[in-house]
């Protein structure tokens, strides 16, 4: 797709962003294992937490090409803030826009838009992880309410969150029939975050552990239809993989970023790194994978943006960019030789962010499913 002036202003203004409010801050966030508040406001006050919710609703009414320009580049800075910026809007967001009701529209979408709400997604269990349909928690109708029973894992976003999107069984199935799905508030009696987890890399992002006891969820509360929720969570995870794909390129281009200033910097036997040819050639493969990732992103994007169907165009994307992100990580530390193995050095954090984008929101083996399906169909 053509990058029109409205594209580089966006990219420009994000990168500036990035550079200025977000970098300096990566290594603390990694370390401490949070994005401080501050950062949290800063994102909602440039509008990086409404970026495709309307204006009316209060958000900056951006498209999805817009979306994945930010997220990259706010990964680029941070990886640990580029997917909380990316769950927030794509997972806690975007059901509620797609799929909600005008009056939850009304309610949600103002204060997800201005951070005085963040969100997150409830799918995955313990014992169901890519396997959606086996999930057990179970929502009974109650009559005016329903009441939610069960665990959730994997939860991006689950410490800052105020809403998340639950899923639940509305009739008992041995498949992904009867799977509904819930906006649920998360100071709802009942919810309960049990264990935040330690994770290798994006360090900074909240991954949670939560149980369900007994939630009551108001009937409105309900997004689209009862057993309708297995839709509404494949159509998000369309979206998602779009997201993380941009994240997993803006974590792809900051190694390469580094790799190069590195090479050039770094003299050995009497002449730069750059100079020999193995690092050249390593340099021009991070190069033309780093290209061919930020077009299959931004081509699903425009095709999510014209309402045409992309979910194989998606998982391309998020499969390449992905694995292309733990390759240029791993040889940028060995660009960096014995000093990109130390924590002095971000190639090693670059390292530990990549490994996760080929896992949540559908493992690469499960893009390949995707994209075989789409084309053997």
């Amino acid at each position: 797709m053509d990058i029109n002036e409205n594209y580089i202003e966006i990219r420009e203004m994000a990168s500036k962003f990035a550079d200025s409010e977000v970098a300096p801050l990566a290594d603390q966030i990694d370390k401490n294992k949070k994005i401080p508040q501050e950062l949290i406001s800063k994102l909602a006050e440039n509008g990086f937490l409404g970026i495709f919710i309307p204006e009316e609703y209060g958000g900056s009414g951006m498209d999805y090409v817009s979306y994945s320009i930010i997220v990259e580049e706010i990964s680029r800075a941070c990886a640990s803030t580029g997917v909380f910026v990316s769950a927030h809007c794509s997972l806690g967001t975007w059901p509620i826009l797609n799929f909600g009701t005008e009056e939850q529209k009304r309610k949600y979408l103002p204060k997800l838009a201005s951070g005085e709400m963040i969100g997150c997604f409830s799918l995955s269990e313990p014992n169901a992880g890519s396997d959606a349909g086996s999930l057990t928690t179970f929502a009974e109708d109650k009559g005016d309410y329903y009441e939610i029973q069960g665990t959730k894992n994997w939860i991006t976003n689950g410490v800052e969150a105020g809403l998340s999107i639950v899923f639940a069984k509305t009739r008992k199935t041995e498949n992904y029939r009867g799977i509904s799905a819930f906006i649920v508030e998360t100071n709802t009696p009942g919810y309960q975050i049990l264990k935040v987890e330690d994770k290798l890399g994006i360090r900074g992002s909240s991954t949670t552990q939560v149980a369900l006891d007994k939630v009551r969820v108001p009937k409105e509360n309900l997004l689209l239809e009862e057993e309708k929720g297995f839709k509404v969570a494949m159509a998000t995870l369309d979206g998602g993989r779009i997201g993380i794909a941009a994240q997993a390129l803006g974590i792809a281009e900051a190694a390469f970023r580094y790799a190069k200033y590195y090479a050039k910097e770094r003299v050995q036997f009497g002449k730069p790194l750059a100079t020999l040819q193995a690092v050249q050639f390593t340099i021009a493969d991070m190069s033309t994978k780093i290209a061919a990732a930020r077009h299959l992103i931004l081509h699903s994007s425009h095709l999510k943006d014209e309402n045409r169907p992309y979910g194989k165009e998606g998982a391309q994307a998020k499969l390449f960019a992905s694995e292309a992100a733990m390759w240029i990580t791993t040889k940028a530390i060995q660009v960096c030789g014995g000093n990109g193995f130390t924590t002095e050095y971000p190639v090693e954090r670059y390292f530990r962010d990549a490994k996760i984008t080929e896992i949540y929101e559908g493992t690469s083996e499960v893009q390949r499913i995707v994209i075989a399906a789409n084309e053997l169909k």
